[in-house]
């Protein structure tokens, strides 16, 4: 029974590793391969079938307002036709520098459309370019932030994507040079806007209306995100969320990912109180925050003339502004990278609805984000990200050690009885029944739980997909070393054994990076699995041999700060069930297993 359940076990671990392989790797990856070739084939018909683009019109009317929102036939050159230099030179702006950011503000529409992320770079090579976030529309991967108003008859040209701006003052945006820019329109009404920004990555405007046309006037504001494509490096996996984002009101959050806006078109949300809306890659986002205690109305939209593009807006509630009176009202934009601690605090500071949840922690964020938060305290002390993850296997294995300890208890106890289980089993070979009563009786008298294996393995699954999690999707793993050749954790190990760890000068297939942590990983777990008898059925034993070596296949694509959590857990492992076996009296069987895989075996003597 003991070998039945043990090879059932090995057999469920396994398909379930070969399902979420398949789920949350190879399916995805196929997809999004096919999904980003029919993308570009989309786009490389749109731009042949128009040589040129119209100027900036707006969408159908969004309900709960006095106007539109803008979004659809962008002005500007063929998307992809320009540098981005060429691109930026092509209109008058602001400069953006701050010790986090840096770009400028397009003073046509007022447009946030060109920034880099200082700290980020594209590769671990501390010289490689900076992270670019956001770019001109006339460029193929068009990304910006427009904040803006919809009016009416009344009001008459109100700020829009076609506005140029008038810089009053200062032209340069830094944390403690805020910028101001005005518009007064046909109707002698006059727009100021305050640009200001952190050190890190929020932006506030402060629009300021001052009605002087001789009658009220009713107008809203609005806010968009817009991008062009789906971005170049989207992540080919379900583990997180990539495209549109936003919490609703009561509604709560909204994950809308690319090819479903696609499907619908158009997502709206009226009359929503508290929230915000964006656009969200794996590391970085883009969002717009309304003021969170006013009624708007969200929506997500996708547009397909000319350059395909993604938008995730709100528009207000109308407003009305008598002759002589004035108005204030206040927006912020979030762009930069998904730092945990820094988004924790804007949603605290700002009072921004469930911000947080711009960080994907997933169905389970219980589990996942008090790992982060423990990694990222022991980090603090030691500096090393990679070393926290060790540290934290050991309080992992410190805080299940009851159980684990209570389970090697009973599986060395289950050993021991070994010959009456034999005797049973040969007394009732006959009789099923009676002998699985006896079994279980036995049990009951020697206190022994047959299933106590699985719970170590069991209780490891969800941590070991929350490790992942964080690995996979907090941005402070991102580029973080470890000791030797591991320069990201957050990435497989990138040695090989089929080069001999780059010392023979060529380099081999993705599918054959079996790197040296994948390799350590599978020799302690071939160690694990050695510390008990060898199965006797043949089959059994097959599996028992082989799945260390599948389980390193696997494993190799997995970021390499999982892979050494493994290893080390395996280890500590090993070490604990020793330990628990030579207090019980019971033989370990590791030393006599490696000794029978070098052992020749007689030859049968021919009859």
């Amino acid at each position: 029974m003991e070998n039945n359940r043990k090879f059932f076990l090995a057999i469920a671990l396994s398909i379930l590793i070969l399902t979420l392989w398949q789920v949350f790797y190879l399916g995805p990856k196929t997809q999004a391969q096919q999904e980003q070739a029919r993308i570009e084939e989309q786009l490389r018909q749109t731009q042949q079938a128009n040589a040129q683009t119209a100027g900036a019109n707006d969408t159908p009317q969004m309900p709960a307002s006095s106007g539109t929102i803008p979004g659809q036939s962008e002005g500007g050159a063929i998307a992809g036709s320009l540098t981005r230099e060429a691109a930026t030179a092509q209109t008058p702006r602001v400069e953006i520098d701050t010790p986090s950011l840096r770009g400028s503000i397009n003073l046509v529409g007022a447009r946030l459309d060109d920034l880099y992320l200082k700290k980020y770079h594209e590769t671990i090579d501390p010289k490689s370019p900076n992270i670019e976030l956001l770019a001109p529309s006339s460029l193929k991967q068009g990304y910006f932030v427009e904040l803006g108003f919809a009016g009416n008859a009344t009001t008459g040209d109100v700020p829009g994507p076609r506005t140029v701006w008038t810089v009053e003052g200062n032209n340069r945006l830094t944390p403690s040079t805020p910028v101001t820019l005005t518009y007064t329109n046909d109707r002698n009404i006059t727009f100021k806007r305050l640009i200001s920004v952190d050190a890190d990555y929020m932006f506030s405007v402060v629009d300021t209306i001052i009605n002087n046309s001789g009658a009220p006037i009713s107008l809203s504001s609005y806010g968009r995100v817009t991008r062009f494509n789906q971005p170049e490096h989207a992540s080919a996996t379900y583990v997180l969320h990539e495209g549109l984002i936003g919490v609703m009101g009561q509604d709560g959050l909204q994950e809308i990912k690319y090819s479903k806006i696609e499907d619908d078109k158009d997502i709206t949300f009226k009359d929503v109180i508290g929230g915000w809306v964006g656009i969200t890659d794996k590391y970085w986002a883009t969002t717009l925050i309304p003021p969170q205690n006013e009624q708007f109305t969200g929506r997500f939209a996708h547009f397909t003339d000319n350059t395909p593009r993604y938008q995730a807006d709100f528009i207000s509630a109308p407003m009305t502004i008598d002759n002589g009176q004035s108005k204030d009202v206040e927006n912020r934009v979030f762009a930069g990278a998904k730092v945990v601690q820094l988004i924790s605090d804007y949603e605290t500071f700002y009072g921004i609805k469930q911000f947080e949840l711009l960080i994907d922690w997933g169905w389970f964020y219980f589990i996942t984000k008090p790992m982060f938060y423990l990694i990222d305290w022991i980090y603090k002390f030691s500096g090393n990200f990679g070393v926290a993850i060790l540290v934290v296997t050991v309080i992992l294995k410190a805080l299940f050690f009851p159980l684990a300890n209570k389970s090697y208890k009973s599986m060395a106890r289950m050993k021991l009885v070994q010959p009456k289980m034999a005797e049973i089993r040969e007394k009732y070979a006959d009789d099923k029944v009676k002998q699985q009563q006896a079994l279980m009786e036995l049990y009951k008298q020697e206190k022994i739980n047959p299933l106590a294996g699985c719970w170590p393995v069991l209780v490891q699954i969800p941590v070991f997909f929350a490790l992942y999690k964080v690995l996979y999707v907090t941005i402070e793993m991102r580029h973080a070393p470890f000791f030797g050749w591991i320069h990201d954790l957050a990435a497989p190990d990138p040695t090989s054994i089929f080069n001999l760890f780059g010392l023979l000068p060529y380099h081999v297939p993705a599918f054959l990076m079996i790197g040296a942590w994948p390799v350590i990983m599978g020799i302690t777990m071939f160690l694990q699995m050695r510390m008990n008898p060898t199965p006797p059925d043949p089959t059994q034993a097959a599996i028992f041999t082989w799945m260390p070596v599948i389980f390193t296949f696997m494993l190799a694509s997995f970021p390499a700060g999982l892979v050494i959590y493994w290893a080390w857990n395996n280890l500590l492992s090993i070490i604990q069930q020793a330990v628990i076996m030579k207090r019980q009296g019971v033989k370990i069987e590791l030393w006599d297993n490696l000794k029978s895989i070098f052992r020749r075996k007689p030859k049968e003597i021919e009859k």
